[in-house]
């Protein structure tokens, strides 16, 4: 048996122990760094599970917009939340057992997940997902298989049970982060060492198919236990292989199919998830998106890609410059910005997944409800050029960015042409135009493939105004 039908026909422990003994021969270390941009697989595609549409995907597209939320106690030290222990820098200003220690007095006693949803309402926002477990292996949720969790702090209480409630009552899409890697974990690593040592995690050790299961036990907890989510966005960092995604992903799909899972388990799964950046041209399948490198979306067609070879993707991205609550940190995007980024994902079909982190009492700064309610005082007026629209037939303009629903073309304009008229090209025969922010009908002449809107002499909204063509 060669090793690709041996890995098909084994679950997740017996994989990664073959696998472990098989990095083993050499140097285990170098060659997980050696696989830190593997190949390509494509075994993946005889898998039917695969392959199968989903509800979830029709949901995904419709959302847009979701609350991403870093949050943990981490924030009493406003550091960033693991990244401290693994990779230390003198900014954060905290040793490795002071980190862990802080669950120790976390106390989070302002915290009211329906102020939570109501922010996210009022921003337009579709769905909230929150930090199950980051890499830290601190669980926010009542976990049965660690005692490094919510429930053991002061504050006693199951945050994530909490959020899960109130989004179930109020009928908010309710989705989870889950870190595959686990700096408490001592079968993900070898703890009696400093994190910052071995924080990639150790497969070729006996211990790992443990650890794989203890993943799968707080998967089937987070699922079963909080309801369906409607997106797991696992984050694997390095050498996602280790963790054998399609185990997980065939565990998911038997007992939520419709949960929307990402790309950073070492398989292509549902979609794919750009970070702190939003991808130049259109996603399709076939090239992975994943991370912070811009570098790897430069493999993209330049062509409009058809609906088959689409592929669906979320850019997640913070409002300053830390995923976790840092008071020091007061770089933050402008409301203008953040609408325009909204604008540019939905360009090129994608959905913003925008972060906050919340204070350590529990509350929301201020700063960020600003930015946020901004965003859903324009997504009132021109939502419907966002939710359930697709990428643009008009792409690398200069004035601006184009969504499309069926026939209907959006154009967002940032930069209100000299003269109030607009020249589009490229579009095909035009029935009528109008502005989406009052519904008013703009004149315009076609000849051939070119059409000149007139528009207003002054824009309606500062950060982008749109209007609307229908086509035949």
């Amino acid at each position: 048996m060669n090793r690709r039908d041996l890995l098909k026909t084994m679950g997740a422990g017996s994989a990664a122990a073959a696998l472990g003994s098989e990095l083993g021969k050499a140097s285990p270390q170098a060659a997980i760094a050696q696989q830190e941009t593997p190949p390509v697989s494509t075994w993946h595609r005889e898998l039917p599970f695969l392959q199968t549409p989903h509800e979830g995907l029709r949901w995904f597209n419709e959302a847009k917009f979701g609350m991403f939320i870093h949050w943990g106690p981490c924030s009493l030290a406003s550091v960033e939340i693991s990244w401290p222990i693994m990779v230390p820098s003198p900014k954060w200003n905290i040793t490795q057992q002071e980190y862990v220690n802080l669950y120790k007095k976390f106390d989070p006693v302002k915290y009211d997940p329906d102020e939570w949803i109501d922010l996210a309402e009022a921003a337009g926002q579709r769905y909230m997902v929150p930090v199950c477990k980051h890499h830290d292996g601190f669980c926010m949720f009542d976990s049965s298989y660690t005692d490094y969790k919510i429930t053991n702090t002061p504050y006693r209480k199951d945050i994530i049970g909490m959020l899960a409630a109130a989004c179930h009552r109020r009928n908010m899409a309710l989705g989870c982060y889950y870190s595959p890697p686990d700096m408490h974990n001592p079968n993900y690593r070898d703890t009696s060492k400093l994190a910052k040592e071995n924080w990639r995690g150790e497969p070729w050790r006996p211990e790992w198919p443990t650890y794989l299961h203890y993943m799968a036990l707080q998967i089937r907890e987070l699922i079963w236990n909080y309801g369906q989510p409607v997106e797991i966005f696992f984050d694997g960092l390095g050498h996602p292989q280790k963790y054998d995604g399609l185990h997980f992903l065939e565990m998911i799909r038997g007992i939520s199919p419709n949960t929307m899972v990402d790309n950073r388990l070492g398989i292509p799964a549902d979609y794919d998830t750009p970070e702190q950046w939003v991808p130049k041209r259109i996603p399709v399948k076939g090239v992975t998106i994943r991370g912070t490198n811009p570098s790897e979306a430069r493999k993209l067609p330049a062509a409009m890609p058809s609906a088959k070879t689409f592929r669906p993707w979320e850019t997640c991205m913070t409002i300053n410059h830390t995923w976790a609550y840092n008071k020091n940190d007061h770089d933050y995007k402008s409301v203008r910005h953040l609408i325009r980024t909204l604008i540019e994902v939905a360009s090129r079909g994608g959905n913003f997944l925008l972060n906050v982190g919340p204070t350590p009492e529990g509350t929301i700064q201020p700063e960020f409800q600003q930015r946020l309610r901004g965003i859903g005082d324009w997504l009132r007026v021109n939502g419907e050029s966002i939710y359930g629209t697709t990428y643009g037939p008009l792409q690398d303009l200069s004035w601006g960015r184009s969504t499309a629903k069926g026939k209907t073309v959006y154009l967002h304009i940032f930069d209100w042409p000299a003269g109030a008229n607009l020249n589009v090209s490229g579009i095909g025969q035009v029935l009528n135009v109008r502005m989406l922010a009052d519904n008013r009908p703009l004149t315009f002449t076609q000849q051939t493939d070119q059409v000149v809107v007139r528009l207003p002499p002054n824009p309606p909204d500062p950060n982008a105004s749109v209007i609307v063509i229908e086509t035949a």
